[in-house]
């Protein structure tokens, strides 16, 4: 790819260097070997980036909401008065605390740095919150409450130069993968680390794992303060360390002694077994170089930020910081969530790492940008915030970036307010959103690809992600947009920047600025390790040409890997604090009515409520439609079987999925992925069902602790549909859709037969018409029918339909839409649903990378005897990219054992 561009994914927090160079409509994509996040590597997503761009579905033009309710184009400046316009209203009548901001982990660090600027420092309203709330704000409160700002410590390097890695409610195969794979490569040699997996369910990280601790919700600070109690008792921690480079010791270790002294208490307690709590505290207490790999299953919780300090607790008590393969190591979500936080992108944070509850930071800030006001308290977090939408103390709002509707708690609630707001604006790179549908003007942005700027990973790594595709239509970076609405506020002087590395050089310049200033209280000056000034000197080809480094940037330009070595901390007096943290249950217990837990999270090959991912066929291949996983015992309770489908309840909400036993779910829990919209499903928004409750400190959502009921979704029939052309499906019961090669796959479900299927497929399918081929099989005794429309000798639909779930699978009929004609072979087999001779389907997509179906992997394993993965990889390339499916290839593995030993 010699004329690739040297960016970084836009996915995850690992901030991947990406090779990418425009192709025809979508774009050709490689890891980029010499970016030191990734060494070349990309996940499944990541390779599949070359999928997701083009102008399908694309918000090209700006566009506003007329009195009939639908959106008509118009002019940039025109939507841009309109929204200078309305804020300017709403603070002339109502105050500054009457308009917000809601952005997300997506938008670049420039694009950030001015939003937060125009809230925080002219309109002077902390009102700006981001989705980021949402992943990472427990982590950002324990690092600060700790380490004195929002530091993290370690680096990459770490997770492979460690002898024990402890995952921490991190499913990092499947929502990191380039990184899990980083410590399973240093696992294939003689000393690679030894990996301890925490977490309620028995995820693909868990594969391979020394430990799994199916820890039961909830408990994570009674089982980490047994950690502290069990150190102090046998000796492990550094009193030499505690006494010179921290404060608090003695109260956080009398608080953990008092609840957790007793290994088999902890044990009973977190519903574990005592021999594997003591097993894990073992492991660390034996291993120097540890490192504690933490993400959303700590951060989403009530007691979030105690889970995170009382991580953090067990690292400082033996001084496992700051040096190579050791440390508490926070994950985040997004490829910008660090940028974010650098700027201010959180309602209770200022630009540069500096406290809006500090005078002497509001001073700083306001005197570095010149600007009229500075908030002078935090804002809103986004649940409070979106309440006070609704309550109508937030009358104008803009989102950008992200679908709250979707993806906040108590998500009808969400839309609610949104319907009742007097003006809501849209930045995005689609049209059609569950959240955009409540717009009144829509703003288009660049997309990925497009846009110029930076991003800041998990580790402090700052890369750019630089624009090798066109501009579609209208579209406009947002720190323009945004600069533009200022200026017609009369903010032009603080906003008059032309390009992204002028913004850029003005937050370097601010991290710099006055960094030693002393508190409020006149203690001496903090060192913000958030420091950037030798960026301040960029030049626009510097700035084009940056290569990627981590913060600090010394004044020579170089990076700094990890930080705290020299025991230096960045509260005012330079020590850590050990902060006391004490089990308490979640929000909301379960009860009769709400016995069962709903935990939420990812799966491997979507992202976020699947704007991006649903555009690229083979992401959709592996898990097609929204699931509700449970334990076997729960379901034959809650009256429902594995295939059905099935209502998830709460006091909150409801959503529809089909029920599954992944075999590694607690009883008593259930688990729903995070991403169908009302754009992908008929009713699977599970944002709906999830209680409210945040953590105290943090704000942060208890996404993984709702209690909900199960019981069966009734219909009178199943079945599915593919077609090259979108159907009707919004009348049906249940649908979900996905996109394939070629074709659009919907998985329905009724309430009510058709009273004659033949005449109600021709119409729902479109193949009434003269020139129809159509084919079709009915059982009306066994509730079968099966019907395909052909238009000269290419299938154009297919359709089947039973009364069970049980049907034909859908690759190899999947397969035939690539074929212009149908040979007659597969003609007359196309009913059936299974190829010619009843061979060659390769089952359900194992292998997104290659394509490789679970059929072909079996096959091959029970074929060749094969007990390893590499082995089925030299075969079929499978688990030979990212490396996400191996944990699965090692299922399918000890499954043909097991059968074949039947």
């Amino acid at each position: 790819m010699s004329d690739a561009v040297r960016t970084t994914c836009p996915y995850c927090g690992v901030g991947c260097g990406v090779l990418a160079s425009a192709d025809g409509t979508g774009a050709r994509v490689a890891g980029d070997p010499a970016h030191e996040s990734n060494h070349g590597r990309l996940c499944v997503k990541g390779a599949a980036l070359g999928d997701t761009v083009g102008p399908d579905g694309r918000l090209l033009h700006p566009m506003l909401r007329g009195p009939d309710g639908g959106f008509r184009r118009v002019e940039w400046d025109v939507a841009i008065q309109r929204v200078a316009d309305g804020f300017s209203r709403v603070v002339a009548e109502h105050g500054p605390d009457a308009v917000a901001f809601y952005v997300s982990g997506q938008l670049l660090t420039e694009d950030y740095y001015v939003v937060n600027k125009l809230a925080k420092g002219y309109l002077g309203t902390a009102n700006i919150d981001t989705n980021s709330r949402l992943c990472m704000s427990s982590a950002v409160a324990g690092h600060k409450r700790a380490f004195g700002e929002d530091v993290v410590p370690g680096c990459y390097e770490d997770l492979e130069q460690a002898e024990l890695v402890v995952l921490v409610g991190s499913n990092a195969a499947w929502c990191h993968p380039v990184l899990f794979q980083r410590v399973t490569s240093a696992r294939d040699g003689r000393d690679g680390p030894r990996v301890v997996v925490i977490d309620p369910r028995f995820t693909a990280t868990c594969e391979g794992a020394d430990l799994h601790l199916p820890i039961r919700p909830g408990t994570d600070v009674r089982l980490f303060n047994g950690l502290l109690s069990f150190l102090f008792r046998h000796g492990v921690i550094d009193p030499a360390f505690i006494d010179a480079h921290t404060q608090g010791f003695d109260q956080a270790l009398a608080a953990a002694e008092a609840e957790a002294g007793d290994p088999a208490e902890v044990a009973r307690q977190c519903g574990l077994q005592a021999s594997d709590v003591t097993a894990f505290y073992r492991l660390f207490a034996r291993h120097a170089k540890t490192v504690t790999l933490f993400s959303q299953g700590v951060n989403q919780s009530t007691s979030g930020t105690d889970k995170v300090n009382a991580i953090i607790n067990c690292h400082l008590a033996t001084a496992r910081i700051g040096r190579p393969g050791m440390g508490p190591f926070s994950i985040t979500g997004q490829p910008n969530a660090m940028g974010g936080r650098e700027v201010g992108g959180l309602a209770n944070m200022l630009a540069a790492h500096m406290e809006l509850g500090d005078p002497v930071h509001r001073d700083i800030v306001q005197a570095f940008w010149q600007s009229p006001r500075i908030a002078d308290k935090p804002g809103l977090k986004a649940v409070e915030l979106f309440d006070a939408v609704g309550e109508g103390r937030i009358k104008a709002l803009w989102i950008m970036a992200t679908n709250p509707a979707v993806s906040l708690p108590d998500a009808d609630k969400v839309r609610a307010a949104l319907a009742a707001c007097e003006l809501v604006v849209c930045s995005d790179i689609v049209g059609h959103t569950d959240t955009n549908a409540c717009a009144h003007v829509l703003l288009p942005a660049l997309g990925w690809g497009e846009k110029d700027g930076t991003v800041t990973s998990s580790e402090r790594r700052i890369s750019r992600q630089r624009p090798f595709l066109p501009v579609p239509g209208e579209a406009r970076a947002d720190w323009w947009a945004v600069c533009e609405v200022a200026r017609r506020m009369g903010f032009g002087r603080g906003f008059d920047f032309d390009h992204p590395h002028e913004i850029f050089v003005e937050h370097a310049r601010l991290t710099a600025f006055r960094n030693h200033e002393p508190a409020a209280d006149g203690a001496p000056a903090a060192r913000r390790r958030l420091h950037l000034g030798a960026l301040a000197r960029l030049d626009r080809q510097a700035y084009d040409a940056l290569a990627p480094v981590q913060w600090p940037v010394t004044g020579e330009g170089a990076g700094t890997s990890r930080l705290f070595a020299d025991g230096v901390f960045s509260h005012a007096d330079g020590r850590a604090r050990f902060v006391v943290t004490a089990s308490r249950p979640p929000a909301h217990a379960v009860d009769r009515e709400y016995p069962l837990v709903l935990n939420t999270g990812r799966i491997r090959d979507q992202w976020h409520t699947m704007t991006r991912t649903a555009r690229s066929p083979r992401l959709n291949g592996h898990i097609g439609e929204p699931f509700v996983d449970m334990h076997p015992h729960d379901a034959l309770r809650c009256g429902v079987r594995e295939g059905m489908l099935a209502r998830v309840g709460s006091r909150w909400g409801s959503m529809v999925g089909r029920v599954r036993h992944g075999g590694g779910i607690l009883a008593g829990n259930v688990f729903v992925p995070i991403h169908w919209s009302d754009q992908f499903a008929s009713d699977a928004r599970v944002g709906g069902v999830v209680n409210p409750a945040v953590d105290p400190v943090s704000g942060e959502p208890e996404f993984k602790h709702t209690p909900v009921r199960v019981e069966a979704f009734a219909v009178r029939w199943h079945g599915f549909a593919l077609a090259r052309r979108p159907l009707p499906a919004s009348a049906l019961s249940y649908w979900t859709l996905i996109r394939g090669d070629r074709f659009l796959r919907y998985e329905l479900a009724h309430r009510e037969r058709p009273a004659d299927c033949g005449a109600w497929a021709k119409t729902w399918l479109g193949a009434d018409g003269a020139d129809a081929d159509w084919l079709e099989f009915e059982d009306r005794d066994s509730g079968v029918y099966r019907a395909a429309h052909l238009r000269d000798g290419r299938v154009e639909s297919c359709l089947f339909l039973a009364g069970q779930p049980h049907l034909p699978s859908r690759q190899w009929l999947s397969s035939l839409f690539a074929q212009e004609r149908l040979g007659e072979a597969d003609r007359l087999a196309l009913l059936s649903g299974e190829p010619p001779g009843g061979g060659g389907d390769p089952g359900p997509v194992v292998c997104s990378c290659f394509g490789v179906g679970r059929n072909t992997i079996l096959a091959l394993i029970r074929r060749n005897d094969l007990d390893l993965p590499a082995q089925v990889t030299a075969e079929l390339r499978a688990g030979g990219n990212c490396g996400s499916c191996i944990p699965e290839l090692r299922r399918l593995i000890a499954e043909a054992r097991a059968t074949s030993e039947a």
